[in-house]
């Protein structure tokens, strides 16, 4: 089966009102998604206008740079005071604070109104991801949920596990979609490491009985410092 994918964007193009420029820090990193990236260049230029730096990056999985998804989680190394959101909802926002400490400010197009997320926005999935990292540690059977779904099937980085800690024992769980309430029919296993969608540790992180980690904050953890993990 063929698929064809048509994003749909706006067609007018975002200007950020002179009450939130006036807001904005000294060097930001600029984000939208898909529907306003037209509008990043026009709004990229107007707050350098006002002596500001902006920064467009590119997360995982993304085609331009200054695109968000959802599942693109990164840490950037650039030095910057803050991101800007030019977008409606939390949900793509919320994913650029699992791996960096600056604060993230959305602009909504719709309802012209500002607002800012902080680390405590995910300051739960954060504790749950740490308690995560240290219940594998002390753990012997650790279970791996593998997705199917094309762009989260990480399936050969799943069994390299196996190399970093020939002391465990991994099982290996593959699924289309994931049902929580069959996890329960494994209660020799530990923890849960996750390949599949990053977004799980925020947005279903509560639906786990037992302690999860995503599979490249655990990496990051221990590969050597500059190694490149697979992207997804």
């Amino acid at each position: 089966m063929k698929f064809a994918f048509f994003p749909a964007k706006a067609k007018s193009r975002i200007k950020i009102p002179k009450n939130v420029l006036d807001e904005l820090p000294q060097r930001i990193g600029l984000f939208t998604t898909v529907q306003f990236v037209e509008s990043l260049q026009g709004i990229k230029e107007q707050i350098e206008k006002t002596g500001r730096e902006v920064l467009l990056l590119r997360p995982p999985h993304s085609v331009r740079e200054g695109q968000l998804l959802g599942c693109g989680i990164k840490k950037f190394d650039e030095s910057i005071d803050a991101f800007l959101f030019v977008g409606d909802g939390r949900f793509h926002p919320l994913t650029l604070l699992l791996r960096n400490n600056q604060k993230v400010i959305c602009y909504d197009p719709f309802t012209k109104k500002k607002s800012e997320l902080t680390k405590k926005d995910v300051e739960y999935a954060l504790k749950r991801e740490k308690a995560g990292y240290v219940k594998f540690l002390s753990s012997k059977r650790v279970g791996v949920l593998i997705s199917t779904k094309p762009g989260q099937n990480r399936r050969n980085l799943a069994k390299k596990l196996k190399e970093h800690f020939p002391d465990k024992k991994f099982y290996y769980f593959l699924f289309d979609q994931l049902n929580f309430a069959e996890l329960e029919n494994f209660p020799f296993v530990e923890c849960w490491v996750n390949t599949a969608c990053p977004r799980i540790m925020i947005d279903d992180i509560r639906k786990f009985r037992k302690p999860v980690i995503n599979i490249e904050a655990l990496l990051e953890k221990f590969l050597p410092e500059g190694t490149k993990i697979p992207p997804r």
